[in-house]
């Protein structure tokens, strides 16, 4: 495990009377500009937003005589960089006047359309609109219609909605499907000749039973001495896609696939994706491996990273495999097995090393062929997800080892490392705090005994009552991982190195790693000043995705429950707010809020950060994160994509000192 550590910003003693942040306008439409080196955030009011969209970089001047002990105010006097230049509106027509409101949670001005920049659209239609200049003289930005947004039904909609809103676009542009159709997957023996052939290796892909592209394989076989050549078989993404074309501005540009309930949304054209890189059975393929020599110990004694073609005999899906660790039978469950074997002894060392074993409960909806959610089922990892888990593990780690050690002019080449910080001693007091109330110690002496604690913890309290809350807080108190130059390593993994290089088709870090890997082997090492900025980029399109994933799986759930209003659950309290706590049901993992307002009917109730909860002012009475709670569905609002949850009193409450009964809508009398 990394023990080194970020450097710490050092604070402005006094800030400069004009600087440069970036702009974050709340729901309520109150603006904050966070600055580098700045303790708090600068307050911008509604009327001193200027020409400024929510997210943009922008200068602001700060107003004099606002920061003594008060929250520093100021105004944005220019934009010097949009986040987002398209919309997702509905246009207005008035006459020949043409606006479009602008759909979202955050307050923006509405468009003015011009009416030779329609493009077609008539009133009423969803559109997306592209920001094309907000002249100083002028109250409304201008813009032009760019698509009509059609769909089947609201559903569509929303999901669509969801994408646009957080930049993804739904469609790729002519040149890039232009691109993609000249594209040919034949394997050449020009190509042949600078790769290592591996299709006599026994390669087979793992993947969902309902994927579509096959980015991974593994291949074994059977050595001298009880050893094994294993081979990680990765998608050669890069022989495909080159620096600077269309596909590869488009693929920076999205830096990931969107997983939705009911859809993909597609780094890269499916002919890409789905024909020419994924690794389907009973077809040779160009790959990008890294190949181990292993011994039963699960020893890796001699590692080979190169450019190689494989022939995948047959696909498993992840319910096959298991059935094959399971029953000890099916096509190769002599091979199975044995990866299995391996697998479990590498995991049991990461542990030993460090890693932390988090876990958290992930739902799939069952939907019907219009989207639908007709059921909720709840994800388990088991050992053939484990199994492929620590195989990808295994090559990305070795990958990011490899380029670390490679220098030019006796520094490291920058490369687009994947790392993961110590969790932060402020954040972490409160949640050991609290874990104390259950019974548990933590040891805080260094960065190791943390992850032990952490481990002893999530072993200490499965099955029991305060399981959910304790791994969800967990991983709410651990740091976010993300792409950088900095080799800093990744805690969370215990590992002093790592990258991500096994997921080239929906992840653009991975076809950097791919493309940089390629010239440390070709001893053309590379000197691109540009990776930090691409690190950066693609870190943010990755929190957007899970913004995008969230979003969507909430929509779902909101959809879901909808059959349900009126009707009672058995639920655990997963969060508390000033503004009340939120709760998910046992048996869907929907959440929703209880509100303050509602529980107001029978206290006041007021949040103690300290243990999570809130606290009721006469009757005591607690909601703390982890306890169980009855709920009715009080309403499911689609549009918000918000469940609101009414609670449930097992009993009537009763003040802390007279006993008095206190039922909704009466509250003890003050004297």
């Amino acid at each position: 495990m990394s023990k080194k550590k970020k450097e710490k910003t050092t604070k402005r003693s006094a800030p400069s009377n004009i600087v440069k942040g970036t702009l974050d306008i709340s729901r309520s439409g109150m603006g904050f500009v966070a600055v580098e080196g700045f303790d708090k955030d600068i307050m911008v009011k509604p009327h001193d937003f200027g020409k400024a969209f929510d997210g943009d970089t922008v200068s602001v001047k700060i107003n004099p005589g606002l920061q003594n002990g008060r929250r520093i105010e100021g105004n944005i006097i220019s934009v010097e960089g949009r986040k987002q230049t398209e919309f997702l509106g509905q246009l207005q027509l008035n006459g020949k006047i043409a606006f479009v409101v602008i759909n979202g949670d955050k307050p923006m001005p509405d468009f003015f359309i011009a009416p030779d920049k329609l493009n077609g659209a008539v009133h009423g239609d969803r559109v997306l609109v592209n920001f094309l200049r907000w002249d100083p003289q002028d109250r409304k930005p201008l813009g032009e219609v760019v698509q009509v947004i059609t769909a089947r039904n609201e559903a569509d909609m929303a999901m669509k909605e969801i994408l646009l809103q957080h930049d993804f676009s739904l469609q790729f542009d002519e040149d890039v499907l232009k691109e993609t159709a000249a594209l040919n997957g034949t394997i050449s023996e020009t190509e042949l000749a600078k790769r290592k052939d591996f299709r006599q290796a026994l390669p087979f892909p793992f993947a969902p039973a309902d994927a579509k592209d096959f980015d991974d394989a593994l291949s074994i076989q059977y050595l001298e001495n009880n050893t094994y050549e294993i081979g990680v078989h990765i998608a050669d993404v890069s022989h495909f896609v080159h620096p600077d074309s269309a596909l590869d501005k488009t693929a920076y540009q999205r830096a990931t696939s969107v997983y939705l309930p009911d859809r993909v949304n597609p780094m890269l054209p499916e002919k890409i994706s789905n024909e020419l890189c994924s690794l389907r059975p009973h077809e040779d393929k160009y790959t990008f491996s890294a190949v181990f020599i292993i011994n039963q110990k699960a020893e890796v004694k001699r590692v080979w990273i190169g450019r190689t073609v494989i022939h995948s005999d047959q696909r498993f899906s992840y319910e096959e495999v298991q059935e094959s660790i399971e029953n000890k039978t099916g096509k190769y469950g002599k091979e199975i097995l044995l990866l299995n074997d391996l697998a479990q002894k590498f995991r049991k060392k990461r542990f030993a090393n460090g890693a932390i074993n988090f876990s958290s409960q992930e739902v799939k909806f069952q939907l019907d062929e219009e989207g639908n959610p007709m059921g909720i089922v709840i994800k388990e990892s088991k050992e053939a997800h484990q199994l492929i888990e620590e195989f990808m593990l295994l090559a990305n780690r070795n990958v990011a080892e490899y380029v670390s050690k490679i220098k030019v002019n006796k520094k490291p080449i920058l490369f687009p490392y994947r790392i993961h910080d110590t969790p932060d001693e402020e954040k972490l007091k409160p949640f050991v705090a609290f874990a104390k109330k259950f019974g548990y110690q933590f040891d805080l002496t260094d960065e190791y005994t943390i992850a032990a604690s952490f481990n002893e913890l999530i072993n200490n309290v499965k099955g029991k009552p305060e399981q959910h809350v304790l791994e969800l807080l967990a991983i709410r108190t651990m740091a976010k991982a993300y792409y950088t130059t900095e080799n800093a390593g990744h805690y969370g993994l215990g590992f002093d190195h790592y990258c991500h290089f096994t997921s080239p088709i929906r992840r653009y870090p991975d076809v950097m790693v791919h493309r940089i890997l390629q010239q440390c082997l070709d001893k053309n090492l590379p000197v691109n000043k540009q990776v930090e900025e691409k690190c950066k980029h693609c870190s943010e399109r990755e929190r957007a995705a899970m913004e995008c994933e969230r979003a969507g799986n909430k929509y779902k759930q909101v959809q879901f429950m909808q059959k349900f209003v009126g009707e009672e659950f058995d639920a655990v309290i997963s969060g508390a707010s000033t503004f009340g706590f939120w709760a998910e049901t046992v048996l869907h993992k929907c959440e929703g809020l209880v509100s303050t307002r509602d529980l107001n009917l029978y206290d006041d109730f007021r949040l103690d950060e300290t243990d999570y909860a809130l606290v009721g002012e006469r009757t005591k009475k607690k909601f703390r994160i982890g306890d169980k709670v009855k709920i009715k569905v009080a309403a499911a609002n689609l549009s918000r994509r918000q469940l609101d949850y009414d609670w449930i009193p097992d009993r009537p409450l009763r003040t802390a000192k007279s006993k008095e009964k206190l039922k909704p809508g009466k509250k003890k009398k003050k004297k």
